[in-house]
């Protein structure tokens, strides 16, 4: 699949993905990587190492710092893949070097695949295993 590179590399790993957007101020434990957003669906799982995949981020600019903590704790996804990346997301991406990339169909990838990011400046390519 076709992609917009947000910020360039090369990532791969077993997908986690939500329907519901992420707030990462309040939602994901900076120190641990679990998600901690009461009732959100997917309370209680690790992003450390995954391919994080969502529709679009939520709630305060706070939120690119935390992904910013989370690379700094070294909890942080391997990469970021959303049907749209809103401006917190994709300015903690850049801060903290994550792999992440947009305007793709989320719809085509569930939780446990293994996908293969190959984003380079401008255009990615997204594999789904």
């Amino acid at each position: 699949m076709k992609a917009r590179t947000i910020y360039p590399g090369k990532a791969e790993g077993q997908a986690i993905v939500s329907h519901e957007p992420i707030g990462f101020y309040g939602g994901i434990d900076m120190k641990t990587g679990i998600v901690i957003e009461k009732g959100h669906e997917l309370e209680g799982q690790c992003v450390k190492d995954k391919i994080l995949i969502f529709p679009y981020g939520k709630g305060s600019t706070v939120g690119s710092y935390v992904i910013y903590g989370l690379k700094k704790n070294g909890v942080a996804p391997k990469a970021i893949v959303n049907k749209e990346t809103e401006i917190i997301v994709a300015t903690g991406a850049i801060l903290a070097g994550i792999v992440c990339v947009d305007s793709i169909d989320i719809e085509k990838i569930k939780s446990g695949d293994y996908v293969i990011i190959e984003a380079g400046e401008k255009e990615a390519e997204v594999t789904v295993k």
